[in-house]
């Protein structure tokens, strides 16, 4: 069984500190008793914690507060998602948090889903799906679905140089072509603001 332990440990630490799973996750490799009994072992030994009914992460300890840290809410959504075979796109304050351009710790992050509307309590937030039709959570590229619904959120008066600056530096150089062709379909102001983002540096 120890040998076990250590394979679902290992994928597990494979994904970094912060990656949030359900024991499905797992069912390709091992059956599901072993999976179960690999993971309360390794919640009793401290290496992973369960954050609510049948969901487990990987959590990230902070040095400075001398604490784990609250799960990560965009891990704990993709969970979800992998676990019902849901489309997900983060919307709002979300999105705005996940490309750094908001750092307050909100009380809910709200996600669009092609699955059923649901509600989850976890740690001290509230996650919440909204059933969205599919043209709305239709981007092929994660990062096409941050960027728009963040500028979404902001509204096009409040999108400055210093947003577009900040957003360009969280989305990888070799990504932004396929953004500028994932989003071409977007409202006219919100498509102009993702070619200021995707369009400086390639022209030298």
């Amino acid at each position: 069984m120890q040998g076990v332990n250590n394979k679902i440990y290992s994928r597990i630490s494979g994904h970094g500190r912060g990656w949030a799973f359900f024991p499905s996750d797992f069912v390709g490799e091992f059956d599901r008793a072993q999976i179960d009994n690999a993971l309360s072992d390794l919640v009793a030994e401290g290496k992973i914690r369960r954050i609510c009914r049948g969901m487990y992460d990987y959590p990230k300890y902070s040095e400075f507060l001398r604490q784990f840290l609250s799960p990560n809410f965009d891990e704990v959504a993709r969970a979800f998602a992998r676990k019902f075979n849901w489309r997900i796109q983060p919307s709002g304050d979300a999105a705005l948090n996940l490309l750094g351009l908001s750092t307050q710790v909100q009380g809910k992050y709200i996600y669009l889903s092609d699955g059923p509307n649901r509600k989850y309590a976890i740690s001290n937030y509230n996650l919440e799906f909204k059933k969205t039709v599919l043209k709305e959570i239709g981007f092929k590229h994660r990062e096409s679905a941050l960027i728009v619904q963040a500028l979404k959120a902001l509204g096009k008066e409040r999108v400055t140089l210093d947003v577009i600056d900040k957003i360009r530096t969280e989305i990888d150089a070799d990504v932004r072509p396929k953004i500028l062709k994932d989003t071409r379909t977007v409202t006219g102001w919100i498509y102009d603001c993702i070619k200021e983002i995707c369009w400086e540096g390639f022209n030298g």
